[in-house]
């Protein structure tokens, strides 16, 4: 099997009033099935922006992304997202729950959604929050639960859907040490079972030390990458 996603020359260019920006330049990238990989650097430095272009959301000026072998641009919107749909998850630091909704509706929005059965879609959602340890607290509004367990919603709607990679924003930038240790467990748990691949935007160093690779941003380019030795247990 190939690389899960690969970014080849990505570049993104904002014109200005006073000629142009360039936000990420010449970026290539690649995480394979059960890489968890980190992307860190200064604000400004280009990490969200390289995220978007990742993900399908924001259009580079030049270069191409490709996930489980399809090309994310130089396709149809509607392809695009469909792409999106089946082959990405997203976790937010805000968590972007709907406050309306329960935390099992929360999680079977997406495959409501994509077209699935409202009772195939119940049943996942279910089976997604028992992963994360939720099952108790299904019925409850996000209002009802604490920060951790909001992220552990949006992580459970992440996964729902069995997506080849999950993209991280900043995932526990809202959340205090000892709630922030738990997350990450989570999501390191959840990488080596179900060799789900991870790319998390983070600016803290002890997040970063837990992924396998650190990639590293300065003024939209990288100027690192580099693997982690493996830590025996």
């Amino acid at each position: 099997m190939g690389p899960t996603l690969v970014a080849n020359g990505l570049w993104k260019v904002y014109p200005t009033g006073e000629g142009t920006v360039e936000a990420v330049r010449g970026v290539s990238l690649s995480l394979n099935r059960g890489d968890m990989v980190a992307i860190m650097g200064a604000s400004g430095c280009g990490k969200t922006t390289l995220l978007n272009m990742l993900s399908g959301i924001d259009e580079p000026s030049a270069g191409s992304v490709e996930v489980q072998g399809h090309a994310l641009f130089g396709v149809t919107d509607r392809q695009r997202t469909a792409l999106r749909a089946e082959h990405f998850g997203f976790i937010f630091q805000d968590f972007n729950l709907l406050p309306v909704l329960s935390a099992r509706e929360n999680v079977e929005l997406p495959l409501l959604l994509g077209g699935l059965d409202p009772g195939e879609a119940k049943q996942r959602a279910l089976q997604a929050l028992d992963r994360v340890g939720l099952a108790d607290r299904a019925e409850h509004r996000p209002a009802e639960l604490s920060g951790g367990q909001q992220q552990r919603v949006a992580v459970a709607r992440a996964i729902v859907h069995r997506p080849a990679v999950i993209l991280c924003d900043e995932p526990t930038g809202n959340l205090d040490s000892g709630t922030s240790k738990a997350v990450m467990r989570l999501l390191k748990t959840l990488n080596e079972h179900e060799q789900t691949a991870f790319l998390i935007v983070t600016h803290d160093p002890h997040i970063a030390e837990q992924c396998q690779r650190i990639v590293t941003m300065h003024d939209g380019t990288v100027v690192s990458d580099t693997v982690r030795p493996h830590e025996e247990e």
